[in-house]
């Protein structure tokens, strides 16, 4: 599972970054225990939106519509599921009911 970092980390990690040109972004990742890229996205981000990194939250959906799209999604597929063992588990009792005393 990825990690999540709070917006402040990404501003601290993008300033650090800056204030540290020196050192190259290589070398600031590892020091702060990102990736290359990792940096370099939120590094795009901080300057594209101002200063500001969007963050989407919990699960990165896009909305709460769509997090709650992808929960009963989830809930549909384990109901499904379910009725199916149901169906097989009376299937069998069908077809063996002549052994049942």
């Amino acid at each position: 599972m990825a990690t999540q970092y709070s917006e402040e980390f990404k501003k601290d990690a993008v300033k650090y970054w800056e204030e540290h040109k020196d050192l190259g972004i290589n070398a600031c990742a590892k020091n702060l225990g990102i990736s290359k890229s990792t940096l370099s996205t939120w590094r795009k981000l901080y300057e594209s939106n101002e200063g500001n990194i969007p963050t989407r939250g919990r699960g990165n959906y896009e909305s709460d519509a769509a997090k709650e799209n992808a929960r009963l999604k989830k809930e549909l597929r384990d109901a499904q599921d379910a009725l199916e063992i149901l169906k097989k588990q009376l299937a069998y009792w069908e077809t063996n009911r002549s052994y049942i005393p």
